[in-house]
């Protein structure tokens, strides 16, 4: 039986991972901002897998429970940072705070809790893994997210340094990059302008959190073993190119469009 912490699990992709885990029996600690919220996943979770949990409900923007955060969830096998905030903001209307307090949860915090995660294993001698919540943004910048862009390339990039310095103790550190995924619909509605940005992707639709969850899963299993330093870029093929660019010529008429062409300058000669 696996001993999991999972930040950010009070609801969309961090409660569908602690669900995840619970299904397989595993033992959870989970940490999220909101109490009430942490507290309704963690109920659920007994009821539906009689899963044992533990709850610690906190601000990752505290650098001290940051920190102390696997301490108190005792000896872990696995720590996922799903913990993420995205307080959308115009370039020119962005303050230090505000900047500040989003790279403090979606990087600081998650490295923080690496760190502390590697102190735990070293001592124990045990191997470990490490799963880590960036997103699509970490390489496509979209209007007023350049606080949370950055922190997302950063957070990959903490991933493989984390990979590199943790490897040798037999601690994997990988990251799942999800796509434009379905959190929270009752209070944040599909628009249409939603729905034709997912619409282009390859599979022509929005993700489910238990399909980000599954990923995770897999990465922190023993048949990901060899897998240290990746993102896994789980987004219906967004990562790859979009369906939304019509096909202006067939290849026919490219060619009879290149022929005339070069007769035109030939004759201009």
């Amino acid at each position: 039986m696996r001993n999991v912490l999972v930040t950010g699990a009070g609801g969309g992709i961090g409660a569908a991972i602690a669900d995840r885990f619970a299904a397989a029996g595993a033992r959870l600690a989970l940490s999220d901002l909101r109490p009430a919220e942490l507290s309704t996943v963690a109920a659920r979770l007994r009821e539906q897998h009689r899963a044992e949990v533990v709850e610690l409900p906190g601000d990752l923007a505290d650098a001290g429970y940051a920190e102390g955060l696997v301490d108190r969830a005792g000896p872990l096998d696995v720590l996922v940072n799903a913990a993420g905030i995205y307080p959308a903001t115009p370039l020119l209307e962005m303050t230090a705070a505000v900047w500040d307090r989003v790279q403090d949860v979606n990087v600081r915090a998650a490295l923080l809790t690496t760190v502390a995660f590697g102190r735990q294993h070293v001592a124990s001698r045990m191997p470990g893994a490490v799963v880590n919540i960036s997103s699509g943004a970490a390489t496509r910048a979209r209007p007023g997210a350049a606080h949370y862009a950055t922190s997302k390339a950063a957070l990959e990039m903490v991933t493989k340094a984390c990979a590199v310095e943790l490897g040798g103790h037999g601690i994997r550190v990988n990251a799942v990059s999800p796509g434009f995924v379905t959190v929270d619909s009752d209070a944040n509605p599909v628009t249409e302008a939603y729905a034709a940005a997912v619409s282009v992707n390859p599979l022509g639709r929005r993700g489910e959190p238990r399909e980000i969850a599954d990923a995770v899963f897999w990465l922190a299993g023993d048949e990901a073993r060899w897998i240290t330093g990746a993102v896994l870029r789980v987004d219906g093929g967004s990562t790859a190119g979009t369906t939304g660019l019509p096909l202006h010529w067939s290849g026919e008429t490219v060619v009879q469009q290149g022929i005339e062409e070069n007769e035109e300058q030939h004759v201009r000669v």
